[in-house]
């Protein structure tokens, strides 16, 4: 569910109209709903109680400040994996005790920062990285409380690009080795074990392979606790699918995957934490742009649109599917036309969808793709020196402009000429 509805023939953003943003800050923009975000994250607080458990969004799916003060003020930890993410976090007013660094590149200045700032825990993805947070920490007189990331070696049977529990992928230390492992974290002196991380892909639309993970994570705590070792945490990372092509996706309910994790791990007597993104953010945002053109092409019409591949990189990147519709209602009985919605950018690759039926569109209306809060505005970059797009959060009846439309001369002051030249 979201709080994008048609009322008196116009898409409403809550009680905004869609239009009247487009009218005051022109296209293409992001735009969030507050009422969305606040639901899809209670969603999972419910889902896990009565559990000790920390809902931590995953910052990498929709990193503004607005969005993160709004989940914190509700009691969401966040997932971070770059220092840049960790500064995002703590700028939104999140303290360090509600912050997981995760990512297989942790560099020391990062980790120097984590510790120095405050966080809840490093969720360690190898050997090399755990010496090197040892190192670290003891230079500074601390311990770092860390999990231990495992590689299952599931087939969580998502796109190729976001699948991360399989034993090819470069996330975490295979979980036959983990004894091992955690033997060695028990014996540096600048670690803290505190518990076991698992996270195995993206966008999973059926719970069969989170079953799978989970239960050998179960398994994995027994033996290592009889092994001598504190295992008080589970994260067990994010991944629920949300439905992109709403005609025939029904991924599982935040409701059933709480059940899952009561009855895989539920008798542990441990804290879990949780990493959404997708699920909390993905629906809770649409992307608006115009139509430029409308072009009569050999065989197939083009709707060419000012939003373009690098305002939205997902249908080039892994071929995905967004829902396509127009601002203004159509009538009852007007038939949708069938055109390649495409964008301005020199790729052939700058393609949001082929032979898609959409309303009877003209230059100048107004079109929103769906389900485009996550990895959308994150994703952005400046390609054909195209100015980022704005972001808009909703609350209500008001808006406010959360990331302003850089001007091009903002954009060429980053470039510098040296004198020699």
């Amino acid at each position: 569910m979201d709080h994008f509805l048609y009322r008196d023939g116009q898409l409403h953003a809550e009680d905004v109209a869609v239009r009247d943003i487009a009218a005051t800050i022109g296209t293409p923009f992001y735009c969030y709903s507050a009422a969305t975000l606040t639901r899809h994250y209670h969603l999972f607080t419910e889902a896990l109680s009565p559990l000790p458990h920390m809902v931590c969004f995953a910052i990498k799916s929709l990193s503004n400040l607005a969005v993160l003060k709004l989940l914190g003020d509700l009691g969401a930890g966040m997932d971070v994996v770059s220092g840049g993410e960790y500064r995002r976090a703590l700028a939104a007013g999140i303290p360090g005790d509600r912050i997981v660094f995760s990512g297989v590149g942790k560099t020391r200045e990062e980790m120097r920062l984590a510790l120095t700032g405050g966080i809840r825990q490093f969720n360690v993805e190898s050997e090399p990285e755990m010496r090197a947070l040892s190192e670290v920490a003891t230079s500074l007189g601390l311990r770092a409380p860390i999990t231990i990331r495992v590689n299952p070696d599931v087939d969580a049977k998502t796109h190729e690009k976001i699948a991360t529990g399989k034993s090819e992928n470069k996330f975490g230390i295979p979980i036959a080795r983990a004894s091992e492992v955690y033997a060695e974290a028990a014996r540096l002196p600048g670690l803290e074990v505190i518990g076991i991380d698992v996270h195995i892909g993206s966008q999973l639309t059926d719970l069969a392979p989170f079953e799978q993970a989970y239960l050998k994570v179960a398994d994995l705590t027994r033996r290592l606790r009889s092994e001598g070792h504190t295992i008080s945490r589970l994260d067990l990372g994010g991944g629920l699918g949300i439905p992109y092509a709403r005609s025939n996706e029904a991924p599982p309910l935040p409701m059933d995957y709480g059940a899952l994790i009561k009855r895989t791990v539920g008798d542990l007597g441990v804290e879990v934490e949780i990493e959404p993104g997708r699920l909390i953010s993905g629906n809770a945002g649409i992307l608006v742009s115009s139509v430029i053109y409308v072009k009569n092409g050999e065989g197939r019409d083009f709707l060419i649109v000012d939003a373009a591949m690098n305002d939205l990189v997902r249908p080039s990147m892994y071929g995905a599917h967004h829902d396509i519709i127009a601002v203004e209602e159509p009538a009852p009985g007007v038939d949708a036309r069938v055109f390649d919605v495409v964008g301005p950018v020199c790729e052939t690759g700058d393609t949001f969808a082929k032979a898609r039926p959409v309303a009877p569109l003209g230059e100048g209306d107004l079109i929103a793709f769906r389900s485009a809060g996550a990895y959308g505005a994150v994703m952005a970059s400046e390609y054909n020196s195209r100015p980022l797009v704005p972001e808009v959060l909703v609350k209500g009846d008001h808006f406010a402009v959360i990331r302003a439309r850089p001007t091009f001369d903002e954009m060429l002051s980053r470039d510098t000429i040296p004198e020699w030249l």
